[in-house]
């Protein structure tokens, strides 16, 4: 891929959306860790000084592909819960919906899980104030627009929504690091099959966690 130089705010909105695209489709090949600047640069086609006038640092491309893929998540997820969500069941019957059909769904978006899981820890350094700021600020919207969605489903989470969206988003970050087990912890799974209760699969880690916790905040 190769550009000419960017003259006007089309074009340059334009090479913005090339970086972020690439950056996807690294992280389809490759953990959030393995994503450099550098071979970011070189599959996109511009010399690191050029990606740099987009995107002040990796962390801050990251960022802005996290807070676009929750954005496609919540989209699809209104409809998830559209259709899987009896809206005249009774309370738990619903909550148990609502937690399968977020535990499914994550599982389903592993780079969105990878890229929470990184968030605190990677993502949000090497960026400057007015770049986190930005993020958070976006952050927040997309908290409101989840908590909308839990508080349609179950109206009867009230106050706890978006408490328990801020959670839900927190441990498919940490549950998803011990679902993709590295190749030499796969491999002691394999010879000590004891060791592997340590393993479980994403949505069934989530679904128990997140039924567990929602349960536990909605009123008896």
């Amino acid at each position: 891929m190769t550009f000419q130089r960017a003259r006007t705010e089309e074009q340059r909105e334009i090479r913005r959306q090339a970086i972020l695209d690439m950056a996807s489709a690294m992280l389809d090949e490759m953990p959030v860790a393995a994503v450099t600047l550098n071979e970011l640069s070189r599959r996109v086609g511009l010399a690191k000084p050029n990606v740099l006038r987009y995107f002040e640092s990796r962390e801050a491309v990251l960022l802005e592909l996290l807070d676009q893929f929750l954005g496609e998540w919540l989209t699809e997820l209104a409809a998830d819960f559209a259709a899987g969500v009896d809206a005249k069941g009774p309370m738990a019957e619903r909550a148990t919906a609502v937690a399968e059909i977020l535990s499914r769904s994550l599982a389903d978006r592993m780079v969105l899980c990878d890229l929470f899981g990184a968030q605190g820890g990677v993502l949000e350094h090497n960026v400057s104030v007015e770049v986190v700021a930005r993020y958070k600020r976006a952050s927040l919207g997309r908290l409101a627009d989840m908590a909308a969605l839990l508080e349609k489903h179950l109206p009867e989470i009230g106050a706890n929504a978006a408490l328990f969206g801020l959670h839900t988003l927190a441990m498919a970050g940490a549950l998803s690091a011990y679902s993709t087990p590295p190749p030499s912890l796969r491999a002691a799974y394999e010879a000590e099959p004891e060791l592997a209760r340590f393993h479980m699969p994403l949505e069934d880690g989530l679904r128990l966690a997140l039924t567990a916790t929602l349960l536990g905040v909605l009123p008896r």
